[in-house]
This record gives C-alpha cells, sequence and structure tokens, in this order.
C-alpha cells in the first residue's frame, strides 16, 4: 500500500519541535513531495515493515488442525541430521 492507493479523507495531527519540523520540511523538499505526502509514505512503509515481522497465518479451521497435528507429533531421531550437525563446519 502507499499513499496513493486510495482517496485521502481522514485527517491525521501531528505536532513536532520547531527542528523536527525543518528537517522533515527539509526531506521532503529533496524528495519533491510536500510535507503531508512525505510524512504519509514514511509512516505507510513503516507500517509494513513493523506488520511484515510479525508471524501471521491465515489458515483455515481444517489446516488449522492439520498444523497444530504435526506440531504435536512426537519427536523422531533422524541420525542423518544429527551426523550432518555433528561433522566440522568451514566457518567453525
Amino acid at each position: 500500500m502507499d499513499a496513493t492507493t486510495h482517496s485521502k479523507s481522514e485527517h491525521i495531527d501531528v505536532r513536532a519541535s520547531a527542528p523536527v519540523k525543518q528537517l522533515l520540511k527539509e526531506a521532503a523538499r529533496v524528495a519533491h513531495k510536500n510535507v503531508s505526502e512525505f510524512l504519509l509514505d514514511a509512516g505507510i512503509n513503516a507500517a509494513n515493515q513493523t506488520l511484515a515481522d510479525r508471524p501471521r497465518f491465515d489458515l483455515s479451521e481444517e489446516q488449522w488442525l492439520a498444523f497444530q497435528a504435526a506440531l504435536d507429533k512426537p519427536v523422531t531421531d533422524k541420525p542423518q541430521l544429527k551426523n550432518l550437525l555433528s561433522e566440522p563446519r568451514m566457518l567453525g
């Protein structure tokens, strides 16, 4: 999602110190945007990044039950994996 995806019908107020406002104005000017566009784009990017870092599973009830069943299965011995992880590695 970006700032141009939807029509803008809501208003957001932000209070900032004079130096912060000046910094934002300068950054917006360099980016060829007005301060509102600059803040909205930056806020959307930050929100998307914050939410992308959170695990999310969209599963049907059947898929959720199958997922839980897989997690609940007893651990089985995996000798090849054990051997692989016990071998000396190139990077230490």
